[in-house]
């Protein structure tokens, strides 16, 4: 055996070895998974959530709504969120510099108009221009600023906040009914409690009325499907294991709610284009540092569902940008990596997420891209091929339909069986193509992670077709495939 057959026959092990320890460890993480899913439902099943926030128990919050550009969406989710059942909240919606219409529409949708409102410089943000009340909506607050970006518009929104707890939400999103009092409980349960997120899932397909979902099917375009299937996948199989183990870096955000003196105590958030996975990594290290009992969680249930890109283009940049914020979060804190000072987070949660969900696309994209050329080149290995197909194709193929038939028994979210088994399939050609570009795309993220690009999703226009002037008498029913 020569030098050059050496070095095939290592990358295909290597290759190999990759694709075994990542659908390993998510079927492994699927199956503990269960158990806690099944260990929540249990207490739900014993407990009345709006009991136990009732009283003096609960702890208000404010709900922070970063907005650029978000003029066919942002009237209509903000009315939803205003329906919400919560104690006492506030809706914060901070128009960061939009240049659509999204201003004027609020004015004129939600009744705005102009207030003094001092506001503590506490975080670092750009200027803001005005500041409105409404005078329909009297807990709905809208801030007008320079744009500065995601980061930049939720530390404006902490600024202006009045209450212990905030939650920062996409402009594009719809949040269940009682999403707020499944994770407001656990701040109350536990002073520990800095951070919690929930699951996040697919809107485009939904039927909505009041503010509240009342039909849910399966999206109708090949690309929303095959981004239902990874949601399913990587909430199901991850962040709900993470949980378990104490060492969860990733809360959404699209939805998650955070102790406000602690993210002050930190700086709020950093601007980076993965500011969501970057602040929680962040409260591990400040936590960790200064000896504060901490809890960052999970909670197992489907409270709010955005909407995904519906072209090509739109994915594509979503993709490159979450893969570049996860390693500039993982480099900025890249002192945590492996040490015993920051628990399991350093000791296992950052390996994994460096080495795994970091630098595993690019073993992937390799895996797939080495066999054109070994074929050409006759180094082929058909048993590396053999198992290739065995670990990397037929066994994610099966975490795919497995997560989407478990889900579907815990959360009964499909009533129909056609939308199901539309599911399953797109499960299954997920890897003929799709997967692969993904992979691609990662690749390319991975080596130009300094790029802070942000790039934005072309929203679809959400189609209000019944609404009566006031909404808790009105209807709204909103489907994102017209």
């Amino acid at each position: 055996m020569n030098i050059q057959e050496l070095l095939v026959l290592t990358l295909q092990a290597l290759i190999i070895l990759y694709f075994v320890v990542l659908n390993g460890t998510y079927t492994l993480f699927i199956l503990l998974s269960l158990k806690e899913i099944k260990k929540y439902f249990y207490f739900i099943s014993k407990h009345d959530l709006r009991a136990i926030l009732s009283g003096n128990y609960y702890r208000p919050l404010s709900i922070i709504i970063p907005a650029f550009n978000e003029e066919s969406t942002i009237v209509t989710n903000v009315r939803a969120l205003l329906t919400l059942k919560y104690p006492e909240y506030e809706v914060i919606v901070v128009n960061d510099g939009s240049t659509d219409g999204s201003l004027p529409r609020m004015v004129e949708k939600l009744h705005l108009v102009k207030i003094e409102k001092p506001i503590r410089l506490v975080l670092k943000h750009k200027k803001i221009r005005t500041v409105y009340l409404s005078l329909e909506y009297p807990n709905l607050i809208v801030i007008d600023k320079e744009n500065g970006g995601k980061a930049d518009a939720l530390n404006a929104g902490i600024n202006a906040s009045a209450f212990p707890l905030f939650c920062s939400m996409d402009a594009d999103s719809i949040l269940d009914k009682e999403g707020l009092l499944r994770t407001g409980r656990l701040f109350v349960d536990d002073k520990r409690v800095v951070a919690v997120g929930g699951i996040v899932r697919v809107l485009n397909g939904l039927e909505i009325e009041k503010g509240e979902i009342t039909h849910i099917h399966a999206p109708q375009k090949s690309i929303e499907l095959f981004q239902a299937v990874e949601y399913t996948r990587s909430f199901l199989s991850g962040r709900t294991s993470w949980n378990l183990f104490g060492s969860l870096l990733i809360l959404s955000g699209t939805y998650a709610v955070f102790r406000k003196d602690m993210v002050m105590d930190v700086g709020g958030y950093r601007k980076t284009v993965g500011e969501d996975m970057d602040l929680v990594v962040r409260l591990h290290k400040h936590c960790r540092e200064n000896d504060i009992p901490y809890k960052v969680l999970f909670v197992p249930d489907p409270v709010c569902h955005t909407q995904v890109p519906q072209d090509l283009k739109s994915l594509l940049k979503q993709r490159s940008r979450w893969h570049r914020g996860l390693l500039q979060s993982l480099i900025h804190s890249k002192e945590m990596f492996g040490r015993s000072r920051y628990g399991s987070v350093g000791k296992f949660g950052f390996p994994y997420f460096f080495f795994v969900e970091g630098l595993g696309p690019s073993v992937e994209f390799l895996g797939y891209a080495s066999l054109i050329p070994l074929y050409f080149m006759g180094l082929l290995n058909w048993q590396f091929v053999f198992l290739f197909f065995l670990v990397a194709i037929l066994w994610a193929m099966w975490i795919n339909i497995g997560s989407i038939l478990l889900d579907n028994i815990l959360y009964k979210r499909y009533k129909n069986i056609k939308d199901i088994m539309k599911l399953c399939a797109f499960g299954f050609f997920e890897m003929f193509g799709y997967r692969q570009m993904i992979a691609a795309t990662r690749f390319v993220a991975t080596l130009g992670y300094r790029n802070s690009t942000w790039g934005h999703p072309r929203r679809q226009k959400i189609a209000v077709v019944s609404l009566k002037e006031h909404l808790p008498h009105g209807q709204i029913h909103i489907d994102l495939n017209n």
